[in-house]
């Protein structure tokens, strides 16, 4: 392994990067723009008007397609794909393993003996079928039954990879199931499209006939040279370091964040933005992150199934064009101790088809009134939920990263402004019942009236925060950088469908039964909500003790393992939130909730017997190597002086002797306590196996981790066999 880590090391200053790597852009990147998407211009171009007008209302409306008309879109699919160079076609869905996957098939068909042509039907394009066993699905298919099936997605457009033509698609086995991640999303955002609209069309304009939910992501990621990450059989297996010294530079002088970007790495985002434009990606925001060799880049907001699809897919594109690079990428929440881990801050809202964002204030109390009950039920929804929301971010990867000084705790709040706040008490001093005409004529003027202004100056971030209101959206930053958006994404859509439902009853009950004015019963409805959440509104330092002591006082929960967190989500009230919307049966959800904890399970299993490889195959031998060369000068060093003068001379070697066979002795009784603890663990199931693997194996890798790093600081650094962190990290 040394030899791998110093060949590595010694082709890096060989390489030109600048000539070998240079990527040349285009004047304008606005000319690639879903220059390989099937976009609505590519339609217009391809489609009868009657195929045209079809696909937009199941894109808009969400009609069904009728097949003689899927006929005609899968003709006009074809040949455009066919224009493009296509052979191939598939249904690209994102199952439950947390990656994308696909199936290609040939357009090839051949005919008598030797002709052959490109086909292409409504059936092909409408649905395939995948193997439905072979991929996570909580005991909802058997091996022996293996039938699943894809089914095309037609609000999300088709696009080209390379010779194939990708249809996004949802995944659901034979019985009906969902086993993929935009199914629920698409119920979710279905649910809050109806529960907005309505709210909207009853209290605030009648025009409305569409809300759609929007996102906003941040991409946060790691880039490592391809042949240093290869040195590393920790990084490679588990995607995070298991072992290594931290550097004597790592961030402390904040001098990476926001830093030039090295030539290597824009060459890097050149082309990956380029292929972004091609496939209707709208980066726009690109940057040094607080980690060494740490990175990030940003879109402009889209709807959010689109934009979920756009991640998944930029993820994919990010590894492809790294390697051509001669980089790996790391989307690890936590690849390396000591620095910043890397998360996919979500920025959601909700926009109407009459233009409207409504987490924006407007230019009146009407508009104003629509933004605070909108914002003041996000936050009652966050309130209701918060237990579901921290559920939804629960993965062994975030739990490194989640109150850790560089990520919101695993305490749920939401942080709102200081200015919005005291919007907030205002409203909660609101009349009882019927309102004076001088509480209205006040609460128009000097409460809702001056929303606006208030939000000119409220544009602070608290980065210590999980759910932060900035300026026109909420911003829930806990997501972890190598999570699927689909899951945070469908819960804080679904549980603001749910709570818009919830306030929309009542507030009619007291329009119909008390009598109320339509405002009067907003104010009334939103007063008691404020009074509610006021628990989960935090202005201060997440990452404090005192706020997890305050937390605790407020009732609010901690949930800080993945498994406590998996523990809470099927809660009865949490059934019951899905069942309603329709967006999970009680099966599916179980099931996935299955699926979360193998993988939990797994991943630490993983890092248990990668840990004990390396620990025992590669850090002892040489600490032993090493040890053995200390040996010999001493006995050396013995003959030379003699029994009296060698022990003062060889003083600092025999300390060292000492010290190597007492961190070799804690690796080894580390590593044997670890695989006994692991082992016990694997007998294991469910939720029991994944406490097990989280409070009984995973503690052990400290110890190890411990003695190993202890060793790095002693070992001739030509005799260790682990690429270093000043390497891995400083290594442009």
């Amino acid at each position: 392994m040394s030899t791998l880590r110093f060949k590595a090391l010694a082709e890096l200053p060989f390489r030109n990067y600048r000539k070998d790597n240079a990527v040349e852009v285009p004047k304008k990147l606005s000319e690639l723009f879903c220059e390989n998407v099937f976009s609505e211009e590519t339609m217009r171009a391809y489609l009868t008007k009657e195929a045209f007008t079809s696909i937009q209302d199941a894109i808009k409306k969400g009609s069904k397609t009728p097949r003689n008309i899927a006929d005609q879109i899968a003709v006009a699919m074809k040949d455009w794909a066919l224009s493009k160079g296509a052979t191939h076609y598939t249904h690209w869905f994102q199952p439950l393993t947390g990656s994308t996957a696909e199936k290609h098939d040939s357009f090839f068909t051949p005919f008598e003996s030797d002709r052959a042509i490109e086909r292409f039907n409504g059936g092909m394009l409408i649905q395939q079928e995948p193997d439905a066993s072979s991929f996570p699905n909580g005991g909802i298919r058997n091996t022996f039954e293996a039938r699943g099936y894809t089914a095309w997605d037609p609000t999300s457009p088709a696009f080209i990879i390379g010779t194939t033509l990708c249809i996004p698609s949802i995944f659901i086995s034979y019985t009906g199931e969902a086993l993929d991640y935009k199914t629920p999303l698409l119920r979710a955002l279905s649910a809050l499209d109806d529960a907005a609209t309505d709210v909207c069309k009853s209290y605030f304009d009648k025009n409305v006939t569409k809300v759609t939910a929007t996102l906003g992501w941040e991409q946060e990621y790691f880039l490592v040279d391809s042949a240093l990450y290869q040195s590393r059989p920790d990084l490679v297996f588990t995607g995070r370091t298991l072992l290594g010294h931290s550097p004597a530079k790592g961030q402390q002088l904040d001098d990476h964040y926001f830093g030039s970007i090295p030539t290597r790495v824009m060459n890097f985002m050149k082309e990956l933005e380029i292929e972004c434009m091609k496939l209707g990606i709208p980066v726009t925001t690109r940057h040094n992150e607080v980690a060494p060799n740490q990175f990030e880049l940003a879109p402009m907001f889209e709807e959010t199934n689109v934009a979920v699809d756009h991640n998944s897919l930029l993820m994919d594109i990010m590894a492809r064009v790294a390697h051509k690079h001669h980089f790996h990428i790391l989307f690890h929440e936590k690849p390396f101790k000591g620095v910043n881990g890397s998360g996919k801050h979500n920025n959601w809202s909700m926009a109407t088809d009459t233009g409207e964002n409504l987490l924006s204030p407007g230019k009146n109390p009407k508009k104003n009134l629509q933004f605070l009950t909108f914002f003041v039920n996000s936050l009652k929804a966050v309130y209701e939920y918060s237990d579901l929301l921290r559920a939804s971010i629960a993965t062994a990867n975030n739990d490194h990263r989640l109150g850790a000084n560089e990520a919101p705790p695993a305490i749920i709040s939401a942080f709102i402004g200081s200015q919005l706040y005291g919007v907030l008490e205002e409203l909660e001093k609101v009349t009882d019942g019927k309102l004076s005409p001088e509480e209205k004529t006040e609460l128009k003027l000097n409460v809702v009236g001056k929303i606006p202004e208030i939000l000119l100056d409220n544009t602070d971030r608290n980065r210590t925060s999980p759910f932060a209101f900035t300026g026109n959206k909420f911003e829930f930053r806990a997501v972890g950088s190598s999570s699927n958006c689909a899951g945070p994404m469908t819960v804080l859509n679904a549980i603001m469908a749910k709570q818009l439902r919830t306030f929309k009853g009542e507030v009619d009950d007291l329009i119909e039964n008390k009598n109320l004015k339509k405002d009067e019963a907003i104010f009334n409805v939103l007063r008691e909500y404020i009074k509610d959440c006021k628990s989960i509104l935090f202005e201060g330092d997440g990452y404090s003790e005192d706020w997890a002591n305050e937390a605790a006082k407020r009732g609010l929960n901690n949930l800080k393992t993945t498994p406590e967190a998996l523990k809470s989500e099927m809660n009865k009230k949490f059934i019951e939130l899905y069942e309603e919307l329709g967006i999970y049966t009680k099966r599916e959800l179980e099931a996935r909730n299955e699926v979360k904890l193998e993988k939990y399970s797994t991943t630490i299993d993983i890092e248990a017997k990668v840990l004990s490889d390396i620990a025992r195959n590669h850090i002892i031998p040489a600490a032993l190597n090493y040890q053995n060369r200390l040996i010999d000068n001493v006995k050396g060093l013995k003959e030379i002086f003699g029994d009296k003068e060698f022990e003062p001379l060889a003083r600092e070697q025999m300390d060292l002797i000492k010290g190597i066979s007492a961190n070799v002795a804690q690796i080894k009784v580390g590593v044997d306590e670890l695989l006994a603890a692991k082992e016990t663990a694997s007998q294991m199931h469910g939720q029991k196996q994944a406490e097990a693997y989280c409070n009984d194996v995973k503690p052990r890798f400290d110890k190890i981790r411990e003695a190993s790093d202890a060793l790095e600081m002693m070992v001739d650094d030509e005799l260790w066999p682990m690429t270093k962190y000043r390497e891995v990290l400083f290594t442009r």
